[in-house]
């Protein structure tokens, strides 16, 4: 069969049939490649763009990354519905079906070992958002074009402070409210992270994410992620909106489920 490998996720051999039947990167369908108890889903893709002089090249290209992204998640969601895999890293690539099941044979027991801790569990994650932060600094924002807002009570308009003592007095009213902002939303972050933990097998936290880069608006306080067995899934949602019922000022993103990237300890590696 002409072309390369590219290899989506390892896990044990199914059955049934992948929902809505993800195209697959580079519009090729994933199939079922086994060996020795594994299966690796793979498609066959052409080494006009997945070579390693033009992969690196493409790596470079957002758009094609995005799209290629996109597909890649969409097979591995896929599997997600029907079975446990373990998730590849983006663009790993042989050179033939004897290349992947080299790679399934040389990794088999760190693959066995992932597939029978996180089978039947899926991750779920969590963000916690200051809004009211973003806020304080949109108010901020106002004072440098000549107005001033009470921190306490943004929907005011500017006022101009009337003294340089009122200025000051001002400023630090804003402070401590910025401060006593900062520590209300740690607080809650921290109790919800440790309810979720109680629900959930294991955790992950990663670092809060860059406001710039993700395009959310607020400080990232919470960014974790919950293993959690597929039967618990309900609970730990449910658990999540009763959690942050009522919150003002906080914004609370949850996400899943989704394949155990956070837990599987594999990534792929380039064959081609």
């Amino acid at each position: 069969m002409n072309g390369l490998r590219y290899v989506y996720a390892v896990c044990r051999p199914f059955h049934a049939a992948l929902e809505d039947g993800p195209a697959g990167v580079a519009g090729v369908p994933p199939r079922q490649l086994a060996h020795d108890g594994l299966v690796a889903v793979v498609s066959t893709v052409p080494e006009r763009d997945f070579a390693e002089e033009p992969l690196r090249a493409h790596l470079e290209d957002l758009d094609w990354l995005a799209v290629t992204a996109r597909a890649h998640q969409g097979v591995v969601d896929a599997l997600t519905a029907v079975t446990t895999p373990l998730p590849l890293r983006l663009a790993t690539v042989f050179r033939d079906d004897s290349g992947v099941r080299a790679m399934l044979q040389e990794r088999a027991d760190d693959f066995h070992r992932a597939l029978d801790r996180l089978d039947g569990r899926v991750e779920w994650g969590v963000k916690v958002y200051s809004q009211a932060e973003h806020t304080q600094g949109q108010a901020q924002g106002a004072e440098s074009q000549g107005g001033v807002e009470e921190a306490h009570n943004s929907s005011q308009p500017p006022r101009k402070p009337v003294s340089g003592r009122d200025y000051l007095r001002q400023r630090r009213v804003r402070q401590q409210a910025h401060e006593e902002i900062r520590e209300n939303t740690e607080r809650f972050a921290r109790r919800l992270h440790e309810n979720l933990s109680a629900c959930a097998e294991d955790f992950r936290l990663h670092a809060p994410q860059n406001p710039a880069l993700s395009g959310s608006s607020g400080r990232n306080v919470l960014n974790a992620a919950y293993l959690v067995p597929r039967s618990g899934s309900e609970a730990f949602v449910t658990k999540v909106e009763q959690e942050k019922s009522g919150i003002t000022g906080v914004r609370v993103e949850l996400t899943g489920p989704w394949a155990a990237y956070s837990f599987s300890g594999v990534e792929g590696r380039e064959g081609a």
